[in-house]
């Protein structure tokens, strides 16, 4: 009942708004996308991951493309929750409720149609937005003091406050280093454990847990799993919408799906009201609007990485452009929103799980879901039938994605070498974070004005790490040198060590750090070899996007063989027959060819009245 009910009035109205033949089949001819969807501005060029389904340019098949977007479209609206908890909250009316939801899915569409779009106004990424959940306390206190109007001035705060952030971005990359975004993205996985665990078990205020809610999440998350895990290509992509579907279907069986009269008298098609806007605002609430509209956008950034991350099997570092795009978006899309009573939006970690889940990452499913957010927002029924989800398939749907935040982070984290000062700064700022999630009357003592950002550990974790990393960074130059001693016993172990000392402090990446302590290695066995030098000193710098190891040694410059040249050499077979000095040839080409294997590029240089140099660079 709860489906043909939400479904009436819904499958002809998105029949008339697609001009899509009705049923699609997976047998049916796919549709010429062009004739559906403009062409994207190029995403870079990234070698694709073999498990991908359908990535960043690819354009699904028709039925696919509608399974896709529905998935996250009905993901996205699910939290139009935050909506409607922020007008209770606030003590708005019925008609008031349903304005600020409408105008919500707007917003929510302008800015996931930006981001998908890509180029100079968004991240070009599937990124599907929802309401930030950050801004429920002063938005519902925005509304009591001065109605539904009073929502816009916050939007257009939150707005005007991402945009000018957005340029600074891809100056700023000091300030996000992997660890740093790792901690966020962490974070906000487990930010999400509680709220899940509740809403999934149905805990009650005396901690007990009511088992009809535990089997509906069960049932919700296994189907899920089961799905993802174990299903074939095309069941995949159905897998968090057939969750959902046996979530609701055993709510409806154990008799928790509620609110089917409310669902009946709604319009099918409506026009939503429009709030005069309202400019009166305390100051300091502007500047706590700003602040958390700055944070916010570490999310948005973690997101970006991490779509970019799932795209590109050769990933190395931040696409800081594609970042800057989405911080743009997300300002664009709420600042053009705003003035209709449009909420505060952030990106949604559960459509990045999605994405995850259904290996599917293609820009043109973002397109698609916007266009469904928007034909939504101007259906009451439709948009109260979501509303209506149980609470336990919601909390299922929040445990899948806590879980993909949490191991997506520890991934960033683990990605670079990492020395004491990254072991404090991660441990530390994570450690704060959890402190202010497990014990909440900690911050009862701070000012009132700042208790909303202290007692999120989100916020406190992205700060302190933030904090940590340019103080830590204090005192750490991007070249070094140490001396060597070629008679020592540890040499090898002084090489390693400075390699791998210096990775670790600059923050490098490990699989880089372990190549070039091989090669460093090579490189002094090669000096070794040679005859008649001596290694004097190691040295090494770092930029983010190179590595460059530098092995000083007294006498002439080594004189490395090609490996074009190292093919024509003699058979292995007569080297047993030769002298000592072509055996020793023989070895400082196999050396050549080694260096050349691990290192993207070796150059040697004669330094005339100072040492020689064997020079390693490595791509980072």
């Amino acid at each position: 009942e709860y489906f043909s009910v939400l479904g009436r009035g819904f499958v002809a109205e998105f029949r008339a708004a697609a001009m899509i033949p009705w049923p699609c089949t997976p047998h049916l001819p796919a549709l010429p996308m062009p004739l559906l969807l403009p062409r994207l501005p190029p995403s870079p060029v990234r070698r694709r991951p073999p498990e991908l389904l359908f990535a960043a340019d690819d354009r699904p098949p028709r039925f696919a493309l509608l399974v896709l977007a529905g998935q996250h479209a009905a993901t996205a609206m699910a939290f139009i929750t935050y909506v409607l908890a922020t007008a209770q909250i606030a003590g708005l009316d019925r008609q008031g409720t349903q304005s600020m939801v409408a105008m919500t899915l707007l917003g929510m569409a302008l800015c996931t149609a930006l981001q998908a779009w890509g180029g100079r106004t968004g991240s070009g990424a599937l990124l599907v937005h929802m309401p930030n959940p950050f801004m429920i306390t002063l938005v519902a206190a925005l509304v009591a003091a001065h109605g539904p109007g009073g929502i816009a001035v916050a939007t257009l705060v939150y707005g005007a406050a991402a945009l000018a952030v957005g340029p600074l971005v891809t100056r700023m990359r000091a300030l996000f280093p992997p660890a740093v975004v790792g901690t966020v993205i962490c974070m906000g996985g487990l930010g999400l454990v509680e709220s899940a665990v509740r809403h999934s078990l149905g805990v009650d205020a005396q901690w007990r847990i009511n088992p009809v809610s535990a089997a509906i999440a069960a049932s919700t998350l296994g189907c899920i799993i089961a799905l993802s895990v174990w299903g074939g290509r095309r069941t995949r992509l159905l897998g968090l919408m057939a969750g959902i579907a046996i979530g609701v279907a055993v709510a409806a069986l154990t008799g928790q799906l509620e609110g089917l009269d409310a669902l009946r008298s709604a319009p099918v098609l409506a026009l939503p009201s429009v709030a005069a806007p309202v400019f009166r605002i305390d100051p300091a609430m502007v500047v706590a609007i700003a602040l958390i509209a700055v944070l916010s956008q570490l999310d948005t950034l973690g997101s970006v990485i991490i779509l970019d991350k799932m795209d590109d099997a050769d990933w190395k570092r931040a696409n800081m452009q594609a970042v800057g795009g989405g911080i743009k978006a997300n300002g664009l899309g709420d600042l053009a929103c705003g003035l209709l009573g449009s909420f505060p939006s952030c990106v949604c970690s559960a459509n990045i799980a999605l994405a995850h889940a259904t290996h599917s990452t293609a820009r043109v499913i973002g397109l698609a879901t916007a266009a469904m957010l928007a034909l939504v927002a101007f259906m009451p029924q439709a948009t109260l039938g979501l509303t209506l989800i149980p609470t336990p398939v919601l909390g299922a749907v929040e445990l899948y994605a806590a879980g993909f935040l949490i191991v997506s982070g520890m991934e960033l984290i683990a990605s670079r070498a990492m020395d004491s000062r990254g072991i404090f700064a991660v441990g530390l700022s994570i450690s704060a974070g959890l402190a202010t999630m497990l014990m909440p009357p900690l911050v009862q003592a701070a000012p009132e004005g700042l208790r909303f950002l202290l007692g999120s550990g989100f916020l406190v974790a992205g700060l302190l790490v933030i904090a940590l990393n340019l103080l830590f960074r204090l005192g750490t130059a991007q070249r070094a040198e140490q001396r060597l001693d070629m008679a020592s016993s540890t040499l090898h172990a002084d090489i390693t060590g400075f390699v791998e000392g210096r990775g670790g402090a600059w923050g490098a990446r490990r699989a880089v750090v372990q190549r070039a302590a091989l090669a460093t290695l090579e490189g002094a066995e090669a000096i070794a070899a040679a005859g008649g030098r001596s290694l004097v000193a190691i040295r090494g710098s770092f930029d983010e996007f190179n590595l460059d190891i530098e092995l000083l040694h007294s006498g002439p410059a080594l004189a490395l063989t090609s490996a074009a040249a190292h093919g024509t050499a003699a058979p292995h077979a007569s080297l047993l027959d030769a002298d000592d000095a072509a055996l020793d040839a023989a070895l400082l080409n196999v050396s050549g060819l080694l260096l050349r294997h691990l290192a993207d590029r070796v150059e040697v240089a004669d330094g005339g009245a100072g040492p020689a140099a064997l020079r390693l660079h490595f791509e980072h």
